[in-house]
């Protein structure tokens, strides 16, 4: 197998000052560049990238229109923040960037700012939908280690939260109880009765850690969207969690009956869901220092040895695909933490929020122009 899945990314991001205090201009973006969109909360926007398959691509197609949006905050002394939740708050004040909409109108009722975080969605397409399915309940019992690599959301209002990802905490999980769809006919049945007894508003509002995506919803499907990321600013880190992503993904097509949980796990699909949901809140926690609960059986297992465990089992398919290289920058994650463990570390030892975010920005900016000049972008 030599061809690649189909990948995009939807980023939502948050702007603000240097010093890290959050400025909204989203509906003023979206006006700019026909390539982003207003959240409901005009402090984070979003852009969303091409299907590529290419990893060089892809970052090309990441880099770009930060570039553009980075300029353009420039010459209004603001910039691209770090990190996944309000950092520096105000979580207490809604900031509506559509007073017409009435979409974001139910947003800020039903919600609030609990929904006013910043992420990356990674898609991959696939064409087959009964391994749609397949790989949904796959990704679904390895989410919670997508979320370890990349949780960058420690801090609200000025304060550490006590999780390394507040973002994956507080978001409003829709509806409360999502099960692992056993096939494409579960997963219509199951959003058609959430729609009629009102436990979703329409067929995009189930917000979970992984998902059908497709253009008709829930009837035609394409592609895999995995949810649980933080923002990750670092293009190397986000394209070697995609290709570890990407290589799972191709590793049960290769051999079904082995990583298919339906076929391998000793549990019933609605034990499955809980043990997902207990490891996924055990990711918000502590991140790579989580223990863990595997599919396969229930043994315990630390984060960080589970993914180690990932890496080797797809390393010859990652040096057949030639792609080996790109998932060196996790195994820097696992030797020197995620954001959210460099941030806890620094602010134990008594830097403030404000320094360790101001820092952070400068930080981001020099490595996206390096990343620039090296892509040819500049």
């Amino acid at each position: 197998m030599k061809e690649f899945l189909l990948k995009g990314f939807e980023v939502e991001l948050f702007t603000g000052l240097s010093t890290g205090e959050h400025v909204g201009v989203s509906a003023s973006v979206a006006n700019e560049f026909s390539d982003f969109v207003k959240e409901p909360d005009q402090r984070n926007l979003e852009y969303i990238t091409q299907p590529e398959k290419q990893y060089k691509k892809l970052k090309e197609l990441l880099l770009e229109p930060r570039k553009r949006l980075r300029d353009w905050l420039e010459q209004r002394n603001l910039t691209i923040l770090p990190g996944s939740t309000l950092s520096l708050g105000d979580s207490g004040e809604f900031q509506r960037s559509d007073l017409s909409n009435p979409y974001h109108e139910f947003i800020e009722l039903n919600y609030g700012t609990t929904v006013v975080t910043s992420s990356i969605h990674i898609n991959l397409g696939i064409d087959d939908v009964s391994l749609i399915f397949s790989a949904l309940s796959l990704v679904r019992c390895e989410a919670a280690l997508f979320l370890a690599l990349s949780a960058s959301s420690p801090f609200l209002d000025g304060s550490s939260t006590g999780f390394h990802s507040q973002r994956w905490i507080q978001f409003p999980k829709t509806p409360k109880k999502v099960p692992l769809f056993q096939n494409h006919a579960h997963y219509v049945n199951w959003i058609e009765k959430q729609l009629r007894e009102g436990h979703m508003c329409n067929e995009r509002h189930l917000w979970t850690a992984v998902r059908p995506n497709g253009k008709k919803r829930p009837y035609q499907l394409n592609r895999l969207e995995l949810r649980i990321c933080d923002l990750v600013t670092d293009c190397d880190l986000l394209l070697a969690i995609t290709a570890l992503l990407e290589l799972r993904v191709m590793s049960l097509m290769k051999n079904p009956r082995k990583l298919d949980p339906a076929k391998m796990s000793k549990f019933s699909h609605i034990e499955l869901a809980e043990l997902c949901d207990m490891n996924e809140v055990a990711a918000a926690k502590n991140s790579l220092d989580a223990t863990l609960h595997h599919w396969m059986d229930g043994r315990m297992i630390s984060c960080r040895d589970w993914i180690s465990e990932l890496l080797e089992d797809v390393r010859p398919l990652a040096i057949d695909l030639d792609i080996l290289e790109v998932l060196t920058a996790i195994q820097e994650v696992l030797d020197n933490g995620n954001q959210s463990m460099k941030w806890l570390k620094s602010f134990k030892a008594g830097t403030s929020v404000p320094m360790l975010l101001s820092d952070s920005i400068k930080a981001m900016k020099i490595e996206e122009d390096a990343a620039l000049n090296k892509e040819g972008c500049l």
